[in-house]
């Protein structure tokens, strides 16, 4: 008989700890909770207040989470289900979990172990050895609560310094969103980078809309041979994100699946280009070497892209247009302009408002130590110099028209103080010949060659 009671005093109290407050077991569906560093938490909502929601996970393990710590976007689902719970629970006050690294212990299924242990014990053990003061008594006790303690944790989220690492991206996808635009890039890779080589001109028009030019016009650009686009295979998130409001106003922030780069949002003076009418209708504009480049999303592209990427940051992340990958509605997007998707890999998403392709790089870049911030910049990149100098805005200036004359030649149409002014270019192989035409009809010519 002693034996026996030794052996139910062994088994039970596991048996019951396994199953206290255990509404889940392997195989039942656990929501996938998203924090801020990248973690990913299993777990389904138990019940919360303003500050944190406490998990259950399988087999009963409670887990709290910092409201602060989760996505934006879980964030929001988490405080539905606190006013929910509320609302069902008006006029009773729930148990609450302590919002502490306290452990939980659920005192009163570990009593009845507890004292289980003690009949146990009483039959194995004689009397005058079961005091109150005992070691063998002392011991029981302090091994069943240090168990009990097992079934609560308050979650520690790991250092942000150290996320999940996301997957390397594959050839065949970048190829695919690549490929409808071959007439005008080209690309290759090797084990670090996917390279994309362009003129920098893309098949749509340019320049038309623009209320506030800086008299530069498109010009054919080098980004080719060693001077060609890097976009990372191996993206890694950064622990933290560089805000393009107060970075990257000097280059690009991503490429365009055409080959065409973009630029932050903001020009270099931190204004919104878009809004102060410097843009195009497609979201585009020239810099002072005449490199036309986008700072809007080129959402014109998920015609030809249809639900493909339509840019890729230059962090290595893809940017996709207003829908998800899968063709549904885009969800909600964190202050990087972003989220994880289906796949659990983090993208980007063009939209029409600020700050229409990337709000901060959620991937690590190096940047240029000889470019401080705001105007630092990331490196690599592909680079371009000037072919004539620099002009200054144009006060007044509407581009009303834009035409390809040929293969090597454009035509720029403008109007000021309501008399029409044209800028006729050409070139063959590094010089450029530029025809001004005034509104009086005036005509003058300029000759630069790209060193």
């Amino acid at each position: 008989m002693k034996k026996l009671a030794l052996i139910l005093c062994l088994i039970f109290p596991f048996w019951v700890q396994a199953h206290v407050g255990g509404h889940y077991s392997q195989g039942d569906l656990m929501k996938i909770w998203h924090l801020q560093n990248g973690q990913h938490i299993e777990g389904n909502f138990a019940y919360g207040n303003a500050e944190s929601i406490h998990l259950e996970q399988l087999h009963g393990k409670i887990l709290t989470i910092p409201i602060h710590s989760l996505q934006k976007a879980d964030q929001k689902i988490a405080r539905m289900k606190i006013a929910k719970y509320e609302s069902l629970h008006e006029f009773n006050v729930p148990f609450q979990l302590p919002i502490s690294s306290k452990p939980n212990i659920p005192w009163l299924p570990w009593i009845s172990i507890l004292f289980i242990s003690i009949l146990g014990l009483h039959s194995l053990v004689p009397k005058k050895h079961l005091t109150w003061s005992s070691p063998i008594f002392m011991t029981a006790l302090f091994i069943s609560l240090i168990w009990a303690c097992k079934t609560e944790t308050t979650i520690s989220p790991s250092s942000p310094t150290s996320p999940i690492v996301p997957t390397k991206t594959s050839i065949s996808f970048l190829d695919s969103a690549f490929n409808p635009y071959k007439k005008t890039i080209s690309t290759n890779y090797d084990d670090t980078y996917y390279y994309v080589n362009s003129n920098g001109i893309p098949e749509h028009n340019m320049m038309v809309g623009i209320t506030s030019w800086q008299q530069q016009v498109p010009i054919p650009q080098p980004y080719s041979g060693n001077n060609h686009w890097s976009i990372p295979l191996k993206p890694v998130y950064e622990a933290t994100p560089l805000s393009t409001k107060t970075n990257f106003m000097k280059g690009a922030v991503a490429l365009a699946v055409n080959g065409i780069p973009i630029f932050n949002a903001l020009n270099n003076r931190g204004e919104d280009s878009f809004v102060i009418g410097e843009l195009d209708q497609w979201g585009g504009h020239c810099g002072r070497a005449d490199d036309y480049h986008y700072h809007a999303a080129p959402l014109h592209l998920v015609a030809t892209s249809g639900l493909k990427p339509i840019a890729f940051a230059l962090d290595g992340f893809a940017v996709y247009g207003s829908k998800e990958p899968d063709g549904s509605t885009m969800k909600a997007l964190d202050a990087y302009h972003g989220h994880e998707g289906s796949n659990s890999v983090y993208h980007y998403h063009g939209t029409a408002d600020y700050p229409y392709v990337v709000g901060s790089m959620r991937g690590k870049v190096s940047t240029d130590p000889a470019t401080p911030a705001p105007e630092n910049q990331i490196l690599p990149q592909a680079f371009t110099n000037s072919v004539r100098p620099a002009l200054s805005a144009l006060k007044g200036a509407t581009i009303t028209n834009f035409e390809t004359l040929s293969a090597t030649s454009y035509l720029l149409t403008y109007t000021l103080s309501a008399k029409k002014y044209t800028v006729k270019y050409s070139w063959v192989n590094n010089t450029f010949t530029f025809l001004f035409t005034d509104g009086d009809g005036k005509q003058s010519t300029e000759t630069y060659t790209r060193k």
